[in-house]
Formats: structure tokens, sequence, C-alpha cells
């Protein structure tokens, strides 16, 4: 009796983690949809064709891109933004190291 308890309380212990559970944010098959709904400033990233593909930021480095294709969840990536920490230099101009053009210093 008592093992069966403990088995039948581990069991019950397991099921209640996958029912109330993180509920995953994406999953494949999902409708367009739903994930427009769970995703508001979710912005068109590209259209060919019947696959629409979406573009999610999801903190100042990471992005996802979601691929739907007849309105349902494909592919999905995520990447990393470019960084921008040096925008606006000036870029340097290229030297030619030709002998013609070396000037001296003594003069």
């Amino acid at each position: 009796m008592k093992k069966s308890s403990i088995v039948l309380f581990t069991l019950l212990l397991l099921g209640s983690c996958t029912l109330f559970g993180p509920n995953p944010e994406y999953s494949q098959g999902m409708t367009e949809k739903k994930f427009l709904r769970q995703n508001k400033e979710a912005v068109l990233s590209g259209l060919d064709g019947g696959i629409v593909t979406y573009r999610v930021v999801r903190d100042n480095k990471f992005y996802v891109l979601a691929t739907f294709e007849k309105g349902v969840l494909v592919k999905l990536e995520e990447r990393e933004l470019a960084p921008a920490w040096m925008p606006n230099q000036p870029q340097m101009p290229i030297q030619n190291n030709n002998n013609n053009n070396n000037i001296p210093l003594d003069k």
C-alpha cells in the first residue's frame, strides 16, 4: 500500500508539472493568428508567395524570425543584432604604398 501511494504521488507530481508548467511561447504548427495575438510587436519581415516571415525583437541583443507557410509556423530562428556601438565613425583613407607616392620626411 505504501509503495503504491508513493508511485501515485510521484505520478501526480510529474503530471502537475506538465499541466501547470510554463506555456511555450512558440511551437511548431501554431497558427499565424495565434502568433500575432501573442506578439503584438511583430513586424512583417518578408513575403514570398505563400511564405510569410515576421520579426520579433526579444531584447536589445536578439530577435526572432518566425516563418509561416499556409498560416502555420514551419521555421523559427533566433538571431543576434549587429552591434551599433560605433555609429558615424569617419573612414580612414586608404594609403597607397607605392614607391612613387612616398614623400621624403627631410626636405
